[in-house]
């Protein structure tokens, strides 16, 4: 939308005390008598100008407003007073001293003034900053009681090179801290060494540290920004952006030399920053102008962004440029000409011819960008004011409009039907692909009317609450990928880690479709280690008390995890052209990192299915039941810490299936571990009568055969179902017998000892009493009410004599099969 910027006066003076002399000192002709800096106190009551130009000695005359208590202040400083490095207004001890004017003169000696009421300004004290007398301050800044300076220590010896000489200059550091006793400065801490001359300015987020024409030409190709929240330089140039951090240990301090050398390379390939004018905007980092009219923004984490391109028949010779951010807008003061140009879309939107030289007066707001610009001129104080005009009165339509414009052009498609595309079916179909670029629309065009009216109408809020998750996680992402360039690595470990966390987070609130598959599957192979922890997190898989595994995923998380495409059988790798389901990714992280967690992570699995979807082929079961896709991923990965046959085991036991569970046994028996045969025996037979009827079966067969599992008879024959009869265990034992030759030894090789009828006693003795419990219960059902009692009956005492005629048939069977083997001993 357009808009008109008209200059408003706010002022003529005549609400300053002394009003008529500060015309007059603003209104000079000559260039020499006018004042080289103007400059506000924090509160906006007093104007400071300051005269600093040789052979004229230093000079400050104070004005204040109509109302405010105190009185005037000029002051001159006679030769051989070195002239004046810096004013710096610093945070006060509170009450009537909020804040307190600090004079900061070349060679380090500082005054520090305040304004008593009704008394008028006083000398509060004295400081050396400097601890060298040879020293020289030529640029200074603070950030609230903070002192950064560069100083330059000149070398004993004269006959150094032009090289050398270059780098005899440091940048140190010091606090001053504002007691009702006076001030203390905390001892000086030099940040750089050996470096070339900066000037410096400061923020809340660091030190930017930028190349003057006194700087070496090989280095003055870069920004250096010290961010003391980080502790480290980050060196970063237009072409190259972030090029490197150097983290800061504490208590030592940096050469510079040693900080560059390994990018000499680089920086003989660049070109050096030929910068015409540079200024600070606290909220959004530094602006620079070459003199080639193009204007730069370098951000504290080094990221190098263009604004605009005045060009270099703009750019007045001998004049600066003056850069002031207020809101979303970029006010640049070329002499006579005021150009005003949009931060968001980077366009002119305005260049206003001004009636006279102007100064941009800045009320030192550190916390935030001013809302309003500030001209001052001979006259007085301008405000500038946009003014909305026209049919473009009305923003709430056109806002509204743009952003499905810009969300089609963005995401490549157009509603078919004839129904708008609402910013809800954009995020419910995972189609935010570009939230910054629709951000900005709204953030920056908003952001003055959430100011003013401080609640957004309906359809703003709506839009602005719908992005914000969006616009926050692509902005940390984006934060992270600066962060990675350059950094030692460690520290590109520990942004990969965070890197991969956000990714996973991303992708697990998305469909999973086969784009987002393969992005997925990338990750996984190429940060095995970041991925296996973000699956720990999001999972928050972790051992309890009792030492088992647990996860406390939300429901999402796990439908995203077993609610994904589910190959089929045996067709893992056709059926999704390679690409690897997010159950196995994760399967596969747990085989090669804790693999004791892959089992009970699959039978957590299917807790999770049975309790949330039915089971049918519609479910996420529908192509390939959990463990077998689990043992699929065993064939995959080649080493472990754990051996194949084991887990293998340990899945099929995991899975609760019968036929699982009688191959997993096969596979214990085959591999003679017998005691986990017994103990797995145990616990899965309860599962139902058929299992444990099945197991008994493939047990008994083993006993049958060999002598293993003689020591485990008593845990076997609790295993005995009861619906087997005496014929079926002996057509059992028949069929698993070993085959002996008809010209048998008289002893069994390598000592082996026989089957005995002694072993099978505790059986014969469970059928016989399984028999007469049964004969009872037929017993019972025959006897009635309405009949006279029957004879009783013989079969009790028939059943009671059976079981040596049961041993005598068992003798005889065993005898006939194995022609006399059993009992040759005998």
């Amino acid at each position: 939308m357009k808009r008109a910027a008209e200059l408003r006066q706010v002022s003529d003076w005549s609400d300053f005390a002394r009003g008529h002399r500060l015309r007059e000192l603003l209104d000079q002709r000559r260039p020499a008598e006018a004042p080289g800096r103007v400059v506000a106190s924090p509160d906006g009551q007093h104007l400071l100008l300051l005269w600093n130009q040789p052979p004229c000695p230093p000079r400050i005359v104070a004005f204040q407003r109509l109302g405010t208590d105190g009185g005037a202040l000029e002051r001159s400083w006679q030769p051989p007073q070195p002239p004046v490095a810096g004013l710096l207004f610093l945070e006060g001890c509170g009450g009537a001293a909020a804040w307190v004017l600090a004079v900061v003169w070349e060679q380090g000696r500082t005054e520090l003034w305040h304004l008593v009421p009704a008394v008028g300004w006083h000398l509060l004290q004295s400081l050396e900053l400097s601890c060298g007398g040879r020293a020289r301050i030529v640029s200074i800044c603070n950030w609230g009681s903070r002192l950064v300076w560069c100083e330059e220590r000149p070398p004993l010896n004269v006959q150094q090179t032009p090289e050398k000489r270059a780098f005899r200059y440091c940048i140190c550091t010091r606090d001053i801290q504002m007691g009702e006793k006076g001030a203390q400065l905390s001892p000086l801490r030099i940040v750089l060494h050996n470096s070339p001359a900066y000037q410096v300015l400061a923020s809340s987020s660091g030190v930017f540290l930028v190349p003057t024409p006194a700087t070496f030409s090989g280095v003055a190709k870069c920004v250096l920004i010290w961010r003391w929240e980080n502790t480290d330089i980050v060196v970063a140039a237009p072409s190259r952006e972030c090029i490197s951090t150097k983290v800061l240990h504490p208590g030592k301090e940096v050469d510079f030399k040693k900080l560059i050398l390994k990018y000499v390379g680089i920086l003989a390939s660049m070109e050096i920053l030929d910068i015409h004018s540079c200024s600070l905007s606290p909220s959004r980092g530094l602006l620079l102008v070459t003199n080639s009219g193009v204007v730069d923004l370098v951000q504290p984490n080094g990221l190098w962004r263009p604004v605009f391109d005045f060009g270099e028949s703009d750019l007045i010779l001998g004049v600066g440029v003056q850069l002031k951010v207020f809101g979303d807008t970029l006010a640049c003061l070329l002499g006579g000409v005021l150009c005003l140009v949009d931060l968001n879309s980077r366009q002119l939107l305005e260049k206003k011819l001004l009636s006279t030289e102007m100064l941009l007066l800045d009320f030192h707001a550190q916390e935030e960008e001013a809302a309003v610009l500030q001209l001052l001129g001979p006259n007085g104080i301008y405000h500038l004011d946009f003014s909305e005009t026209g049919k473009d009165h009305q923003p709430e339509p056109t806002l509204v409009e743009m952003v499905f414009e810009e969300a089609c052009k963005y995401y490549q498609r157009r509603s078919l039907s004839s129904s708008q595309l609402t910013v809800e079916k954009l995020k419910k179909g995972g189609m935010f692909q570009a939230p910054i670029a629709l951000s900005s629309i709204l953030s920056h065009s908003l952001a003055s009317k959430d100011k003013k009216n401080g609640a957004l109408p309906e359809p703003y809020a709506k839009l602005l609450s719908t992005m914000q998750l969006e616009m926050q996680s692509y902005q940390n992402l984006e934060f992270l990928k600066s962060c990675v360039v350059g950094a030692s690595k460690n520290e590109v470990d520990n942004y990969g880690e965070e890197l991969v966390e956000q990714e996973l987070n991303r992708l697990l609130h998305l469909d999973l479709n086969r784009e987002n598959l393969v992005y997925m599957n990338t990750i996984f192979s190429s940060f095995p280690v970041a991925s296996w922890k973000a699956i720990q997190t999001h999972l928050q898989l972790q051992q309890n008390g009792d030492g088992l595994l647990i996860a406390r995923a939300t429901p999402d998380v796990w439908k995203k995890i077993l609610g994904g495409p589910v190959p089929c059988l045996g067709k893992q790798e056709t059926s999704l052209n390679g690409v690897v389901p997010l159950f196995e990714l994760i399967c596969l992280s747990l085989y090669q990192f804790k693999p004791k967690w892959l089992p009970r992570f699959v039978e957590l699995s299917q807790q999770y299915v049975g309790t949330s979807w039915a089971y049918n082929k519609e479910g996420p079961e529908g192509g390939v039941p959990l463990y077998k896709r689990a043992l699929a991923v065993l064939t995959r990965k080649s080493s472990c810490s754990v051996d194949y046959p084991e887990m293998e085991i340990e899945l099929l036991l995991c899975s609760q299936r019968p036929k699982a569970i009688l191959q997993a046994l096969d596979l214990l028996i085959r591999h003679r571990r017998w005691q986990h045969v017994m103990d797995a025996a145990e616990k899965f037979s309860r599962l139902s009568p058929l299992l444990n009827k099945e197991i008994f079966i493939v047990l008994l067969g083993e006993f049958a055969q060999h002598r293993a599992l003689d020591p485990y008879l008593d845990m076997l024959w609790e295993l005995y179902p009861s619906d087997l009869s005496a014929s079926d265990i002996l057509s059992i034992i028949q069929q698993h017998l070993p085959q002996t030759e008809h010209n048998h030894p008289p002893f069994l090789p390598d000592g082996a000892p026989h089957l005995t009828v002694g072993l099978l006693k505790p059986l014969l003795h469970r059928l016989a009493c399984c028999s007469a419990s049964q004969n009872e219960i037929y017993t019972d059902v025959l006897q009635g009410p309405s009949f006279p009692p029957p004879t009783p009956p013989r079969h009790q005492q028939v059943a009671a004599k059976k079981t040596p005629a049961q041993e005598e048939v068992v003798r005889r069977t065993l005898h006939d099969h194995t022609q006399g083997t059993l009992f040759e001993g005998k």
